[in-house]
């Protein structure tokens, strides 16, 4: 009872003593350092660990064997074994007389089970961390730290900014800890593997950083070190960083020196090394050495890349023989995976080694490449990648089609029709394909259907069969198989783009907009995409979207002559003359054959009255279409405009030689010869007569057949000003700009007056016909002509003999007319 009674009574002194307290944990007490501090002896050894914990419910006897041995120690020491000490109140070790605990007790007591202290004990000494091993121990702590962060910060990829200058600072820190440790008088244990952890990681952070100087500065000091184990195998890592700077020799030599620290006990490494020496002789040219260094590894240790490299050597020297020796050795490496296991990736990279080296090496291995790759079939056939035999087949109809061998390639595809399912899905897709570029419809949406009963959840061959409709112009349903396609696989690009192109087609432009985009988003250097963009935003009246999308493209097609040429139309249209003269200029640079980008530069400059520069473009342009009168007649009426009178007169001549019934150039010679008093006059005045009266003939001719018929519009060529007022307007003006409708006499074909007007720059195309005429064909002639280039502005009179004012051979009596519009 009296125990009972004591519990009671001391119920504050024993509050929370059954509850559960870390401090009393024995499994934890190693790494307390507060407890470890106190049980050390005198001697600074810790006591054995026989020693019974005090503060555990053992009996009286057993407490008194065992605390009573170590008491003298404890004496020794000044202080009590445990912290037993709370509040300044001595806490009992068990709630027993027997201990030496009795009720008279108070707080500040000793506890005191063998009667020796005479006083209270001294209070337990707090923990300090002013002493030298514990500032060692915050350093270490630190430094430790500092190298986990900057490994974890190399992990996200933070590399400049955050590891490299953890990794400085944790060798900082280490630095520091060994001046600390010297001061102590500890030198002598210095811990070693933080040194190194430090050196390693700063060496690798340097490396990541391509700070290849300071990361082998670095490693060569772990090297030279000879307290550092092991440490020749980083002159692997050394020797990886001469190889990214192109040092080979070097490198070998590195990579040769650690295999000779390794034992032999570490044959994977030794592996690994011996075939980035491979790699190095192949980069260097010497595949002989290569080849010593993989045959060895295939000997030993055969892996899929190394026998690969094998392969690629034995090529680089023509090797026949042993080329496919390697091949034979290539598909029997064991992959050292279980069927049950899944190593998708493993098995799939096999894969691709021994299909690339078939494609390599069936070329050079026999006569023929069908040989060739027969024989790859049949090796590969009787190993264990069976199921690569098909794909191989395929792979030889696809190298068909390549070299153009249409016949052989659907030859080939053909033997698949009766396989197994994917593999007749794939040869049908490739089929259908192959028709289609033919342009065989028909045969391409028969494959196109027999792939995708094949499977219907192959991609291709929806987008074969969505393609097949689509030149039908069933754009609804062509829609319906790409948008499938998509279904079955989002990252079909293709059936992205073929999408686009069919809302295009529907006039759907928001949603062909949207398509693009997201195709954009995946291929973000395409210029088909690209282009594609900017031709919708200039469809949706959004000019200056447009110019943004052509900017983007032509960072990546800046030679491109047509992207610059439509880039110089957008600024044309938006009344940017100068930003569209640039690109103008830069197309035409790259493609000078561009009638286009010619007439709309000969245009400018004679919209700016520099007709001399306007004179090349044009003089280009007969080049180019040498059967065009129109081009000819320009260049004769720049020379005019310019005031090179003799140069016009000998172009037009020329240009009557080549061709003889052409009106506008009779015309023109009559008023030339005229206004420079040659004899000549009368012979052009004669022949322009006799060219009109055939001219008037041919036209009631044509009007009283098939009046007001299109085709008979589209016979009667150009007329003089005096015939288009007489007659409907003919078919050469349905080809000609408004806006270029300009003549010397000031009269248009519709009566209105052009006087003074000049060139516009945003003309598009010059006076022509849907028949051009050609010096040796026997139809009507298109033969109208009228100076395209306006009057001229006036000019300083410098001559002798004062000409009169509307001298620019307004001769009304040989009728001066505009071109026809």
């Amino acid at each position: 009872m009296e125990h009972v009674h004591l519990a009671a009574e001391e119920d504050d002194l024993y509050s929370g003593y059954n509850d559960y307290n870390p401090t009393f944990d024995s499994e934890e007490l190693d790494n307390d350092a507060g407890f470890q501090q106190a049980v050390r002896t005198s001697h600074g050894r810790r006591p054995p660990m026989t020693a019974k914990f005090p503060g555990t419910a053992i009996g009286g006897r057993a407490l008194g064997t065992s605390f009573g041995s170590r008491m003298p120690m404890a004496s020794s020491m000044g202080r009590p074994m445990t912290g037993a000490v709370q509040d300044g109140a001595a806490r009992p070790m068990t709630a027993v007389r027997a201990a030496g605990y009795s009720s008279a007790m108070t707080r500040g007591s000793t506890f005191d089970p063998l009667g020796q202290s005479k006083g209270p004990a001294p209070p337990l000494e707090g923990k300090s961390e002013d002493t030298p091993d514990e500032k060692v121990k915050i350093l270490e702590k630190k430094v430790n730290d500092l190298i986990e962060e900057s490994c974890l910060a190399h992990g996200h990829g933070d590399l400049q900014l955050v590891s490299l200058p953890l990794a400085k600072e944790a060798g900082r820190k280490e630095r520091a800890l060994v001046r600390q440790r010297e001061q102590s008088g500890n030198a002598d244990h210095i811990n070693l593997d933080l040194t190194y952890s430090v050196l390693f990681n700063l060496a690798t952070q340097y490396a990541n950083n391509d700070m290849y100087a300071e990361a082998l500065n670095t490693y060569q000091v772990i090297v030279k070190n000879k307290m550092f184990s092991n440490a020749g195998r980083l002159k692997v890592n050394m020797a990886n960083i001469h190889f990214k700077q192109k040092n080979y020799p070097k490198a070998i030599k590195l990579y040769r020196m650690a295999l000779d620290q390794i034992s032999n006990s570490h044959k994977e490494m030794r592996i690994k090394i011996m075939q980035n020496i491979g790699v190095v002789f192949i980069r260097m040219g010497q595949y002989s050495d290569a080849i010593t260094s993989f045959e060895h590894i295939m000997s030993e240790s055969p892996n899929i890349k190394t026998g690969f490299n094998l392969i690629l050597c034995y090529y680089a020297i023509g090797d026949r023989e042993r080329m496919k020796k390697a091949f034979q050795k290539l598909i029997c490496v064991p992959l050292g995976i279980d069927e049950e296991d899944n190593h998708p990736h493993y098995k799939a990279l096999a894969e691709k080694f021994i299909m690339t080296s078939a494609k390599l090496i069936a070329p050079a291995i026999e006569a023929t490449f069908a040989a060739g790759f027969d024989w790859c079939v049949d090796m590969v056939k009787s190993s264990q990648y069976v199921e690569l035999a098909n794909d191989l087949e395929i792979n030889k109809a696809i190298t068909y089609l390549r070299q153009r061998d249409f016949k052989q390639a659907v030859e080939t595809l053909k033997t698949f029709e009766k396989k197994d399912s994917r593999v007749k899905s794939a040869a049908a897709t490739n089929l259908s394909f192959l028709y289609f570029l033919e342009k065989d419809y028909d045969q391409a949406d028969r494959y196109a259907d027999l792939a995708m009963t094949a499977d219907r959840y192959n991609p291709a061959a929806l987008i074969n069969k969505g393609n097949t409709v689509f030149v039908k112009k069933d754009y609804e349903k062509a829609a319906e198989f790409y948008k499938e396609a998509l279904r079955n696989d989002s990252s079909c690009t293709e059936a992205l783009y073929n999408l686009g192109l069919t809302y295009k087609r529907l006039g759907r432009l928001e949603e062909s907009l949207d398509c693009f985009l997201k195709l954009h988003a995946i291929l973000r250097n395409s210029a088909q995409v690209m282009w594609q963009l900017a031709n919708l935003f200039e469809m949706l009246e959004d000019p200056h979207q447009a110019i943004e999308w052509l900017m983007q493209l032509i960072t990546v097609t800046p030679t491109d002559p047509q992207v610059l040429a439509k880039l110089g139309e957008l600024y044309d249209s938006e009344g940017d003359k100068s930003q569209a003269f640039q690109y103008y200029q830069e197309s035409f640079r790259y493609f000078p054959s561009n009638i286009d980008v010619i007439e709309w530069l000969g245009a400018y400059y004679i919209d700016t009255q520099f007709c001399e520069k306007a004179i090349q473009y044009f003089e280009r342009a007969t080049l180019i279409q040498p059967t065009q009168v129109k081009w000819q007649l320009m260049v004769a009426s720049c020379y005019r405009r310019s005031g090179n009178y003799q140069k016009a007169l000998e172009t037009y001549k020329d240009i009557h030689r080549k061709f003889p019934e052409n009106i506008e150039c009779l015309r023109f010679l009559v008023r030339l010869c005229t206004d420079m008093g040659m004899k000549e006059v009368q012979d052009y005045a004669t022949k322009l007569k006799k060219v009109e009266k055939m001219k008037e003939i041919r036209e009631q001719r044509v009007k009283s057949a098939r009046e007001g018929s299109a085709r008979g519009t589209r016979r009667e060529g150009s007329a003089s000003s005096g015939e288009v007022m007489k007659g409907p307007v003919p078919t050469v003006s349905k080809q000609v700009n408004p806006v270029f409708v300009f003549s010397d006499s000031g009269h248009s074909s519709h009566g209105t007056s052009a006087k003074g007007e000049r060139l516009s720059a945003k003309m598009r195309a010059l006076p022509g016909s849907n028949e051009p005429y050609e010096a040796s064909s026997q139809r009507d002639i298109d033969a109208s002509y009228v100076d395209p280039l306006g009057a001229p502005m006036e000019r300083p009179k410098t001559a002798a003999k004062k000409r009169n004012e509307d001298d620019d051979f307004a001769d009304e009596e040989l009728g001066d007319d505009l071109l026809p519009e």
